[in-house]
């Protein structure tokens, strides 16, 4: 038998589920797919879980800390590790990705052509996490 995957769709764990959700879905603009419930708790109203989607780029977001047990800021032993992931999405104009986020005022450098014939752009979620958008040079 031979995989034939579809699709892959990461897991990312979140500290705070509104603020990735802002950046995913306010600034990028993801579309939430699905979710878990909606929770009331001490850190406010969210949902655990959450699978969203933008073109052909899929992920999944989901909460480090269950509802009344997050710590009121982050370890940085926990979170320093997420520097290591970097999520690679295919994108033809950089230029726009770029003007998107500047609009909303994240810092982030232009495009730079990689030494390896890719047209990148990088950004960093809240959580850390590393984004690269990007295309080929021809």
């Amino acid at each position: 038998m031979v995989l034939r995957p579809t699709g892959l769709v990461p897991l990312l764990q979140v500290f705070d589920m509104p603020a990735a959700l802002r950046f995913y879905r306010d600034v990028l603009g993801f579309s939430v797919v699905s979710s878990s419930p909606e929770i009331d708790a001490a850190e406010g109203r969210y949902f655990h879980w959450a699978w969203l989607r933008l073109g052909g780029a899929e992920l999944m977001l989901n909460t480090a800390y269950d509802a009344n047990e997050r710590p009121p800021a982050r370890e940085a032993a926990r979170w320093r590790g997420h520097a290591d992931t970097g999520l690679f999405i295919a994108c033809a104009d950089l230029d726009a990705v770029h003007a998107q986020l500047a609009s909303h005022g994240i810092a982030v450098a232009p495009p730079r052509l990689a030494p390896y014939g890719m047209w990148q752009l990088h950004v960093t979620d809240p959580d850390g996490y590393g984004l690269c958008f990007q295309h080929p040079a021809e």
